[in-house]
This record gives C-alpha cells, structure tokens and sequence, in this order.
C-alpha cells in the first residue's frame, strides 16, 4: 500500500509503474462505472443498485463496490449480511440471492452495521483502494462503484485509482440539487472520466386514484443538464413506494418496473460505445 496516492498528472508515467496508488483496471473486469451525485438524498445508491439488477437482468455478470464508505448503504438494499470471505485468490465478496450480484461493502466487514466508520481521508482512501485491488471480482462483466455524496478524497481516489468506463450522475429536481450536482459534474470533467448521463431521481410522483402526474420536488431540470453538458437524460424515476418498501427489506432486485431498468440498462450500454475523455 501507497503512503501517498500519485498526482493526476503523473498517473500512467513510468515512474508510476508498480505503484498501488495508480492501480488500473484489472483485466476481469470489463467495464467499470461510477455512480455520484455530489449530493446526498438524492438516492445514488438505490440507482447504483437499480443499475446493477437492470444489467444483471439482461444477463451481465454485476459487482458494486460500495465506496461510500462513512454512509454505506448497499447491503441492506440487497439484502446481503455474509462476510466477505478471504481467498489465495483475493477477497470473495457476498453474493445476491436473485442476479448473483456481488457486493464489496465496509458494513460486511463491522460486527454491528449501526457503528460508525470514524476515519480520516487518506484511510478511508487506501480502503477503497483495497476494495479495488484485492477483492476477487471473478470476471464480472461489471463493476458499479457507488460514489459518496461530494467531490473530496473518496471520489478522487476512485477516480485516480480505478481506470473507469464512465461516470452516471444522480440528481433531483430541487435547483439545490442541481447545482450541487454541477460541481460532481465539472470534476469529473477534470479527472476527465467520460460522462455516460445523468438520471433524475424522485422525478414525479404518479397518484394512485387518478393517475395524475405530480411534481412533488418542482419541475424538473435534467434536460438543462443534458443540454449544458451535453449527455444523455439515461432515465427519470418517479417517487415509487413499492421500490421504497422492497428497498427497506433488501429486495432491490425484485423491482417490476421493468420499463424504466430497460431503459437504465440500454441507455448506459449505448452510451458506453461512444463515451470518450473529454
């Protein structure tokens, strides 16, 4: 392990060949996409978990690698409580009982999910370096990284360290949102990381007696981000209380909406034959 993670700017030089810091994308692994919001309540982790059942759906083999490392959440939406288990090979994370999704979470690793995760950046850092490198991902087609809310060191680290596909930005209609969300969207730009699209999350809610489509957050704004910087809107999701009971009881991959995880799934697969650095 690194005592510092290299400079942007001297990743992929010979002089950082070998180091740990700058790890790529090991080679069984296809396709890596990191899931962000740069805010939090915006439900980044319910699409970066909707992501992963929509692939899986179509047949792809499918890892999360939960980098949120102080708020993690992925487990529970699986529904997952085994521990990682150590290999020869690596860390063999626990799979999910539908699609055999693999999940790498620091809350499969605590003796009670409720206690906290009190670290500094650079640990919190090597942590997630670690789920990277030394964790098994056993020729997933995918891995998902779900991103924590901002744009301070665990974002960066993913990005530096982890050779990604693309980057899928979360947001919500509330303008706040949206300008929060701006920020995750210009660093990734930065780390020049291809932008796939932006999903809008908690986009409408549809009433149950009338069917009458309500703006509960305010009209939206994903198409002004669409247009701003140019990429795709990959999906709208609506205030759904069926995803929100099957998510409180770790049944994610038994959402029915089967319309708008196709339309996850061929957005982000379309978009990743022509994404390019910027």
């Amino acid at each position: 392990m690194v005592d510092e993670m290299c400079s942007h700017e001297a990743c992929g030089k010979s002089s950082c060949e070998g180091c740990s810091g700058c790890a790529k994308k090991k080679k069984n692994v296809k396709h890596v996409i990191a899931v962000g919001s740069g805010k939090g309540g915006v439900g980044k982790s319910s699409i970066s978990s909707l992501l992963a059942v929509a692939l899986a759906q179509k047949g792809y083999s499918v890892g999360v690698l939960d980098a949120d490392i102080t708020g993690p959440s992925i487990p529970k939406l699986f529904g997952i409580t085994d521990t990682p288990l150590g290999r020869p090979e690596g860390i063999i994370p626990p799979a999910s009982p539908v699609f055999d999704v693999r999940v790498m979470s620091i809350n499969l690793l605590l003796d009670d999910p409720t206690k906290p995760v009190v670290w500094r950046g650079p640990i919190i850092g090597n942590v997630i370096k670690q789920f990277w490198e030394e964790v098994a991902w056993d020729d997933r087609d995918f891995v998902i990284v779900d991103l924590p809310p901002g744009t301070a060191d665990a974002p960066l680290t993913v990005m530096q360290t982890i050779d990604l596909d693309g980057f899928l930005v979360v947001t919500s209609p509330q303008e706040l949102s949206v300008m929060i969300v701006e920020k995750a969207l210009n660093m990734t730009q930065m780390m020049e990381v291809p932008l796939l699209g932006v999903v809008e999350n908690m986009s409408y809610l549809t009433c149950p007696d009338c069917g009458k489509v309500l703006d509960i957050f305010g009209p939206s704004h994903v198409e002004e981000i669409g247009e701003k910087y140019q990429i795709p809107v990959i999906g709208r999701f609506p205030l759904d209380p069926e995803l929100g009971q099957l998510a409180d009881s770790g049944r994610i991959e038994e959402y029915k909406n089967h319309l708008l995880l196709e339309t996850l799934a061929e957005g982000v697969l379309e978009r990743l034959k022509t994404a390019v650095h910027s």
